[in-house]
């Protein structure tokens, strides 16, 4: 049996996934890694290329899942996706950078929330 961590964490990006393509945004790739760490989900919406996270936190916790993603954070998945794009010979290109914040219940279910365009190139909110 895994690590019950990383079977939530696996079921929450799933279920980022499905939220994601059901709201028009196709899935490129998931678990992109890269030298420097990992992009959960990358996404096309139209033009756009959607780089994103998916932060998954217990209820119990003060702070929701969208808080984790601090100021080191957004910059390390800027570089990401600037390595991504670079690794992908992609020269021109819209980025946007999306959360989807996480929250399982008690019944198995989860609460999602997607947060487009949470930051910007900048990792500024």
């Amino acid at each position: 049996m895994g690590d019950p961590r990383h079977e939530l964490g696996r079921a929450a990006e799933e279920a980022a996934a499905k939220l994601l393509e059901r709201s028009g945004l196709r899935i490129v790739a998931r678990n992109v890694k890269l030298r420097n760490g990992e992009i959960d989900l990358v996404c096309r919406d139209r033009e756009v290329w959607v780089f994103v996270e998916v932060k998954c936190r217990q209820e119990r916790w003060d702070d929701g899942p969208g808080a984790a993603v601090s100021w080191w954070k957004r910059r390390r998945l800027i570089r990401l996706a600037q390595g991504y794009l670079k690794w992908m010979h992609i020269a021109e290109a819209h980025c946007r950078f999306d959360v989807v914040a996480v929250t399982p219940r008690g019944d198995g279910r989860f609460e999602i929330r997607h947060i487009p365009a949470a930051f910007d190139a900048t990792g500024t909110v």
